[in-house]
Formats: C-alpha cells, sequence, structure tokens
C-alpha cells in the first residue's frame, strides 16, 4: 500500500475510473435526484470566496450515498442478485443500499454498530433491509459481515471501497462541474474516501487545475494521518458527531486520494457544529454533522486560496429531530 504508482500506471487508471464515473452517471441520470447546487451571500462575504454548495441533502435516502449504492447493485450477476446482497454500515450507506435493493428487488442485509443513530437504524428497515447488531468498533462491523458472506453467499458491498461504489459516488461532483464548470477547488468530506476518491476522479479529469481538498474531523483523523504518512492508519475507536465519518480508507480509496487530492484538512467538533448551524439558520438547510464537515473546513480558513470560486459537496442530510419536536410540542 505504500508503493507509489508510476504517471503513467495512475493517468490509465484515473482514465478507467472516469469511464466507470460516466457510465454510472448515465446509468443513474433517470434513478438519483439531480440535486440543487446552493449560493448563499454571507456565506461569500465571511470566506471571501463564491461558494457553490452541492446539496446531497437532497438525495434519495438523504444522502450522495445511493448514488454508489444503486450503481453497484444494478451490477450484480442475476444469481447474485437472487442471494442478495450485504454490507456493514453506521446508517447512510445502509439505508442506500436498502432503498436500492427495494428498487431494484435484490434482498439487503446489513451489518450495524450498536449505537449507530436510532433514525438511520429505523430508516433501513423501513426500506426492508434485514439489520444484523455488531459491537462499536471499527472492525467488529467487517468480522461479522464477512462471517455472513461466507455462510450465505451474499455479495458484498462496501460502503466505500467497491469500484462502483467510488463511481456512483463521483457523479455528485461530475453534476457540479458540470453546473459550475470553472471552479477554483473543490472541498468534500472524507471518512471512507468513496465520495472524496470519486469528486477527486470528476475533478482531476474534468477540471485538472483546480484544487481537490479533503476535510475530516479531528476526532476521527485517520484519513489525515493516512495522507500524511503514506500508509494505510485504521480508524481506532474514533467519536466524532460525524458519525458517517468514523469509517477507515480502504486500498482503493487510498490510492486515488494519495495520488490525486492536494490536502486534507481537520476540523473540531465545535468548527462542526458551528458549520451545521450556519447551514441551517442562514440557508435553511437541514444537514447533518458528516455533511457539514466540508463547510467546517472551508469556514475555518485552513487553504490557500482567497477570492476564488469554491465547490462544497454538502454530503447528507440525516439528523434524528425527535427531540427537537418533542420540545415543541410540550411548549
Amino acid at each position: 500500500m505504500g508503493v507509489k504508482l508510476s504517471a503513467c500506471a495512475v493517468y490509465t487508471i484515473m482514465i478507467q475510473m472516469l469511464r466507470r464515473l460516466e457510465e454510472a452517471h448515465t446509468r443513474l441520470k433517470d434513478i438519483v435526484n439531480i440535486t440543487p447546487v446552493m449560493t448563499s451571500r454571507s456565506l461569500d462575504r465571511i470566506t471571501n470566496n463564491t461558494c457553490f454548495l452541492k446539496c446531497e441533502n437532497f438525495q434519495r435516502a438523504g444522502t450522495f450515498k445511493f448514488r454508489g449504492a444503486y450503481n453497484a447493485l444494478s451490477q450484480l450477476s442475476s444469481e447474485e442478485k437472487k442471494r442478495g446482497a450485504i454490507t456493514h454500515s453506521s446508517g447512510n450507506h445502509a439505508q442506500a443500499l436498502a432503498l436500492a435493493g427495494s428498487l431494484l428487488g435484490i434482498g439487503i442485509t446489513v451489518v450495524m454498530p450498536g449505537n449507530a443513530p436510532t433514525i438511520k437504524v429505523a430508516a433501513t428497515k423501513g426500506y426492508g433491509a434485514k439489520i444484523v447488531t455488531c459491537g462499536s468498533h471499527p472492525t467488529d462491523r467487517e468480522k461479522v459481515a464477512f462471517s455472513l458472506v461466507k455462510k450465505h453467499g451474499y455479495a458484498f458491498i462496501h460502503p466505500s471501497d467497491n469500484l462502483e461504489v467510488i463511481a456512483g459516488a463521483g457523479t455528485a461532483a461530475y453534476e457540479l462541474i458540470k453546473h459550475v464548470p470553472k471552479l477554483d477547488r473543490i472541498l468534500c468530506p472524507v471518512g471512507g474516501g468513496g465520495l472524496m476518491a470519486g469528486t477527486a476522479i470528476a475533478t482531476t479529469t474534468l477540471l485538472p487545475s483546480a484544487k481537490i481538498i479533503g476535510v475530516e474531523p479531528k476526532n476521527a483523523d485517520d484519513a489525515y494521518q493516512s495522507f500524511k504518512s503514506g500508509h494505510i492508519i485504521r480508524a481506532q475507536n474514533p467519536n466524532t458527531i460525524a458519525d458517517g465519518l468514523r469509517t477507515s480508507l480502504g486500498p482503493n480509496t487510498f490510492r486515488i486520494i494519495r495520488e490525486k487530492v492536494d490536502q486534507i484538512v481537520t476540523v473540531s467538533e465545535d468548527e462542526i457544529v458551528k458549520a451545521m448551524r450556519f447551514i441551517w439558520e442562514r440557508m435553511k438547510l437541514v444537514v447533518e454533522p458528516s455533511g457539514a464537515v466540508s463547510l467546517a473546513g472551508l469556514l475555518s480558513k485552513q487553504t490557500d486560496l482567497q477570492s476564488k470560486k469554491t465547490g462544497v459537496i454538502i454530503s447528507g442530510g440525516n439528523v434524528d429531530l425527535e427531540d427537537f419536536f418533542a420540545r415543541i410540542q410540550k411548549t
């Protein structure tokens, strides 16, 4: 994993992945929501940028994850579809795969940690998936999922490291670049790296002069450490409000991110909450903590570009509002 690929090898991989991404875009264009690109004069003034937010909180199942999940499931063989598919996820990929499976008539099993958000567990069940609960350590879900693959012959759809999942995720940035073709940089959340890798593929090939910047919680900074060290460092009991970003990079996502991403910055829990509050209050958009991480990176002013056109991938909007509405009912 620490071996750096030659420029020729990287170029070949990127061309192949761009082809996958374009095929995914064609496959998905009548299935996914073509999510809006939103702007804010307040955000532009605060950051001294012209900002364009790609709002995947308006995507089916509430996050960009539906893109990759549907793209991967739709390409299984007829025999694999009969046996069903399995994944492990704390929530967003779980919901996305469950919804995609229901649309495609494929049985879905999801291994979810015991600390997964209740709203995401309920939504996953609501889409018809079978839930198997596991421990909360990052490796627990993998062990349980692989044991079930061995037992039942399920097709395993990795939440981020599957190449078709990466290609599907990259269609969000593809759409953004088609909408705003002269961006100077794109900021994207980093967890398992599927969205970041897909964004890097789309940006590198369609907008090669633009900077590609990943943003990650400081409390789950394994991608940042991996990027700096040149080899994968696994997450160790990450404790962040951004539950969708607690997973580690895989070989495919690490390879693409290491070669094509310009910078990864980290943000504190307080910065994530402030970004989330800004987008709720100023733009009236319901965004989850993981989805607000990229905006937190922009507001933290850690990057070196000013007075530029900046794209920001807002990855999702699945927030548990039960307590909020309960308090309103009590007043």
